[in-house]
């Protein structure tokens, strides 16, 4: 029974320590842009759901968390974990037919201790 016991213990433990994968607080980070048709998109709203390699949805509760865009459309996230992220992206393009709304996404691959620099997010309009 005490072997039992001891099993149980190291296995939440292992669960409670394990390996973070998938969200903030690791040794990455990504530095972005939101475009469209190479175009920055200032103050866009970017969505990041983690684990995730497909689309998924336009429901924002869909996702993990959000960051802004500065006035040049670049972003910075910091101390994120290695793993699979899908990013969405809205935002507003004066250039477009009213209500001006721009928005899509993609998925990133962020790999171990990587700084991923040059990531786009493309945007278009409905």
């Amino acid at each position: 029974m005490k072997n039992i016991k001891y099993i149980v213990l190291i296995f939440c433990a292992l669960s409670f320590f394990g390996c973070k994968k998938n969200q903030l607080g690791g040794k990455s980070n990504i530095k972005g842009k939101v475009l469209h048709h190479e175009k920055a998109i200032p103050f866009a709203k970017i969505y990041i759901k983690f684990n995730a390699t497909e689309f998924p949805g336009t429901n924002v509760a869909n996702y993990d968390t959000s960051i802004d865009a500065d006035h040049n459309g670049n972003f910075l996230i910091e101390n994120i974990y290695h793993g699979d992220y899908y990013f969405y992206a809205v935002g507003e393009d004066k250039d477009v037919p009213a209500p001006y709304v721009v928005k899509g996404g993609t998925p990133l691959k962020v790999k171990r201790l990587k700084e991923v620099t040059g990531f786009v997010v493309p945007v278009t309009e409905d």
